[in-house]
């Protein structure tokens, strides 16, 4: 009884004290992240890297409660920690895609293609991104569909920014009929970029033929404008070249085929 008496007063103590600092680690973890969260928050750093980092905090803390615990217990950190290594070893084998999308975000958050509100097109998926976590990247298309992309296949392949400059040119074809006049259909273009404000002057439009297709002849517009006015740009700027062209006596041809039909006379056949 007296060495029943013993080992609890010495391991019941250890165990209690182990449950609480596992207990108030746990919640310390939780309040120092919401802690570093809304400090960043407050600051002006990228707000890609507010959720790496508190994560990081939260899971170096509980990392060291964890070794915290084990030295209550008597059991000497430098052999867990060679023991974590073989076994963390093993895991990595694994664990190379989990591994693979880990690393990839790290490069993605310290070589910044891209950032937190820009739209991409990554991975195979298009959309704004919305959060670049440690595995993975968040989008959000135009119509709000939520796309979880793995990091790994971000980093791996093409990554095109659509928001990274501040300009875009917008590369529109305008085909007219054989039978117009090309200067006539070029000055009417001309006039109604000339007359849309959202048409940057420098660089100057290029208005140009490019080619002689099958049912037309094809006329390469592009116009300069900002990132914000280029759909819009886009969108008034179709209606207005079908307008403007029609009211100039320019049409608009539709795919055709000319077949021409010889009758043999009946001597020949």
């Amino acid at each position: 009884m007296d060495s029943v008496g013993t080992f609890i007063s010495i391991w019941g103590v250890r165990v209690l004290g182990a449950i609480a600092v596992l207990v108030f680690g746990w919640m310390a973890a939780g309040v120092i992240r919401g802690s570093v969260r809304r400090a960043l928050d407050r600051t002006k750093l990228d707000p890609t890297l507010v959720p790496f980092i508190s994560n990081l905090v939260y899971y170096a803390i509980l990392i060291f409660i964890v070794l915290a615990v084990l030295s209550l217990f008597g059991i000497e950190t430098t052999s867990f920690v060679a023991v974590l290594a073989a076994a963390g070893f093993a895991v990595g084998l694994a664990l190379q895609g989990t591994l693979s999308n880990f690393a990839s975000g790290i490069m993605l958050l310290v070589f910044r293609p891209f950032g937190v509100g820009d739209y991409v097109d990554a991975g195979g998926a298009a959309g704004s991104v919305q959060e670049i976590g440690i595995f993975s990247t968040i989008l959000h298309t135009p119509d709000n569909v939520k796309i979880v992309v793995p990091n790994s296949a971000i980093y791996g392949a093409t990554i095109k920014n659509f928001t990274a400059n501040d300009t875009r040119r917008n590369d529109m074809v305008v085909g007219i009929s054989y039978d117009d006049d090309i200067g006539t259909a070029i000055s009417t273009i001309q006039t109604i970029l000339a007359s849309d404000e959202r048409v940057m002057k420098d660089p100057e439009p290029v208005v140009a033929v490019s080619e002689m297709a099958d049912s037309s002849v094809n006329l390469v517009v592009r116009p300069w404008c900002t990132k914000e006015d280029y759909w819009g740009l886009r969108f008034d700027l179709t209606r207005r070249f079908k307008e403007g062209l029609e009211a100039a006596g320019c049409s608009i041809p539709y795919p055709q085929t000319d077949v021409h039909l010889h009758t043999e006379s009946p001597s020949a056949a």
